[in-house]
Parts: structure tokens; sequence; C-alpha cells
């Protein structure tokens, strides 16, 4: 297999990436393993301070990985020590030999930074279907082992791409106790992103003391209006894989063991602003994508409601494709709210894309200026609002628009 092919950057890419800080207790080093690609970077090592706590949130695809499998058996140590990320090769559906492949690197990795295999956590993607050969980590983690830093965060955040056209990184600081701790995430996902978490894969770090029972409750809350709350195509990845890890490095803090302690209020809210940040990355960085769509259902009767006629409308192809071709088709979300099998009525129904109202009360509004929303479609960022008139519930999620491009890349996958 040579190189990845080199892909345009997405034109929704972020103008700038951020400047991610070291986060006490974490160092990390890239290598590359020749696990498919030839001539980039394709394994990261990353080791963690003794004492780590780990939370985790996994895809619910009934075929996960067999890393998937591997993290969910370890998780309930609530302790991690290191953690191996390949691109090229998901190890999905690979059977015995999947399993046997996630031995061997947790073996390899454990020797490599002095630590046992279950303090070791996995994840990778790429390819399903093909064995992962993981004998060719021997030698490979033990000589990046001597190369761990605890910087520049680009280096894991690029070894762990495939389709991706940029890397997704995403930091804050807070305050706990009054003293500073940091917060810092990276993510990759494309294509293959459908909520049912994590969506993708991404890996988040902080210096707080937290144990692993309130990291794991703050984390699952967290990916409701984030991850969750993400469609590209539709397609629930075998390996979605997202890790929370705090390292407890941060001094002068006492350990938080309650999820209901008042000190986590800054921290809870910080944390899901990086949650949505990588997310919003990961829906800007879709397969092909030129447009960002942002969905707001309003007026249904529940938030559970909302979000169903939200991803109706955010997984139609056929919206999706009108938003390409920068058509402001408002029948293909007439459409998509129909067949969402919520409740709503057709003549209480308002649509509005930006703030141009293009329907009401279950018709054409009497307003509607096609060449106005022609211009408002020619954007690359694209709101869409539906109203329901029905009740209070109201939720919002992220797509994109599907193009040409998608199919290109999907059908030329494997080759």
């Amino acid at each position: 297999m040579s190189a990845a092919k080199a892909t345009p950057v997405s034109p929704l890419a972020p103008k700038t990436t951020p400047e991610v800080g070291e986060v006490a207790g974490v160092r990390f080093a890239t290598a590359e393993a020749g696990i498919r690609y030839k001539g980039r970077t394709d394994v990261l090592l990353l080791a963690l301070d003794k004492g780590t706590t780990v939370a985790g949130v996994f895809t619910r695809s009934k075929c996960p990985s067999a890393p998937v499998e591997w993290c969910r058996a370890q998780l309930g140590g609530g302790k991690a020590r290191g953690l191996v990320v390949n691109s090229g090769n998901a190890n999905a559906f690979t059977g015995k030999k999947g399993r046997v492949a996630t031995e061997l690197t947790a073996k390899l990795a454990a020797k490599a930074l002095g630590c046992k295999p279950r303090e070791i956590f996995l994840a990778s993607t790429g390819v399903i279907g093909e064995p992962l050969d993981a004998t060719k980590y021997e030698g490979v983690l033990d000589e990046t082992a001597t190369r761990l830093a605890p910087l520049p965060w680009i280096e894991p955040a690029r070894a762990i791409m495939t389709t991706d056209t940029f890397p997704k990184l995403a930091t804050v600081s807070v305050e706990i106790d009054g003293v500073p701790v940091t917060i810092a995430g990276m993510a990759k996902g494309a294509g293959m992103i459908a909520p049912d978490m994590a969506t993708m894969l991404s890996f988040v770090f902080t210096d707080a003391p937290i144990a692993a029972p309130v990291l794991q409750e703050l984390l699952s809350k967290g990916v409701t209006d984030s991850f969750n709350a993400v469609t590209i195509d539709g397609d629930t990845s075998t390996s979605d894989t997202l890790l929370l890890f705090a390292t407890g490095a941060a001094k002068g803090i006492k350990e938080v063991k309650d999820a209901k302690d008042a000190r986590l209020k800054a921290f809870r809210k910080a944390l899901q602003g990086v949650l949505a940040d990588l997310a919003e990355q990961v829906a800007r960085d879709g397969e092909g994508a030129r447009k960002l769509v942002r969905i707001a259902v309003t007026g249904a009767t529940s938030k559970r409601s909302a979000r169903r006629i939200a991803m109706s409308i955010a997984n139609s192809p056929l919206v999706k494709t009108a938003i390409a071709g920068e058509d402001a088709n408002w029948g293909r979300v007439v459409m998509a709210v129909g067949k969402a099998g919520e409740p709503a009525d057709r003549d209480r129904i308002a649509i509005r894309f930006g703030t141009i109202q293009v329907a009401a009360e279950g018709a054409r509004d009497p307003s509607y200026d096609e060449q106005e929303v022609s211009t408002y479609m020619k954007g690359d960022v694209i709101d869409l609002g539906v109203d329901l008139g029905l009740g209070k519930g109201a939720d919002r999620v992220m797509t994109c628009d599907l193009t040409k491009e998608y199919v290109a890349i999907n059908g030329d996958y494997r080759s």
C-alpha cells in the first residue's frame, strides 16, 4: 500500500489550529509501523502518569472492533497508564486473530511503558475485515517509548487520521479550588459517522484529580449534545471510541469523588465545550463536505422527539444533496419531518433557512423570495430551523452536505 492519497483540506476547516499546551502527566510519540500506509505516521503511543483514572464511551454497534471489546473489559479497573492508537486498519470483524492482536499490542505497550497490559487502552481506525499484524509493533513501541514528550499535540492528532483532511484539537483551562487545570482533546472522523457513541475516535485529557466513577458520569452526560448530536452519513462505525483520562497531576486539589461536588461546575462546562468543539470539527471534515449544516428543531413535544426529527433531516440524502446544490428545497425538509415517526402537525410547521422563513402554517411563506434564499444558500454554513408548533421540546444537531466527492472517497477507499 502506498502512502495515503493526499486530499485537499476541507474548505470548512478552522482557519487556525489551537496551540495545545502541556497536560501534566501526559507524554506521547508517534511512529511509522507500516500498518497500512507507507511514508506517514500511523501509530500513537501515549504514556500516562501512575494514578491516572479513565472513563470511556463506545459504539453501540453489535459488531464492535476488537479494540473496543478490549477497552470495555479494562474500563472497570478505572486506571490507565498508556494508550495505543493505529490508523489504516480497524481490527474489526477479524475474529480470534483480532483478539490475539489486541493482546499482543497491549503486552508490547506495557513492556515499553513499564506497566501492566490491563492498564493499556487501545483504539484502531481504518479498513474493516483485514487482520491487524500486531507483530509490526515489536521493536517499534520500545523505540517510540524513548521519544515520549509532552509536546507538540499536532503530531498525535495527525497520526490517527484516515480520510480526515485536517487534525482536530481543542483545549481550555479552568480552575478547581483556585488551581488552574487543563483539558485537552483530539479527535479523528470524517466518514462512517452517526451518533451511537462516540461517532469516531476521540481522546481527552486533564490533569485534574477526578475519581473514575465521577469521570464516567461527566463523560456519559457530556456526549449527548456533542458527539451524539453529529451525523455525516448515518452509518455508525464498529470502532467508535471516546476516552477521557484524568492524571491528577495538578497539585493542590483534593480529589473529586462525587459527581455532585460544587467544585465541578466550571470544569463540567469546560469539558462540554471541548467535546462540542471537537464534534463540530468532525462535522466540518465530513467526507467531501462543502457546507456545515446546523439543524435546530423547536416546538416539539419533547427534546427526545426534537432530536429524532432533527436527525431525520440531517440523515436525509435528499436534504443533504439539495444543500450541496445550494437549493433551499424546503419540501425535502417537510418530507424528513414527516417520516421521522414523531408527533407533527403539517399545518403548524414553520421552516427557515438562516433568518429567512420559507414556510409557515404548513404552506410557503407569503413573503418567500427565491433570490434571497438562493443567495443565502451559497454560504459555507447553513442554519436550518424547523418549528413544529406543538410544545417546548427543542434540540440541535450538526451535519454536512452530501457531494460527489463523498461517493468518490468511499468508492475508492480500499484501493
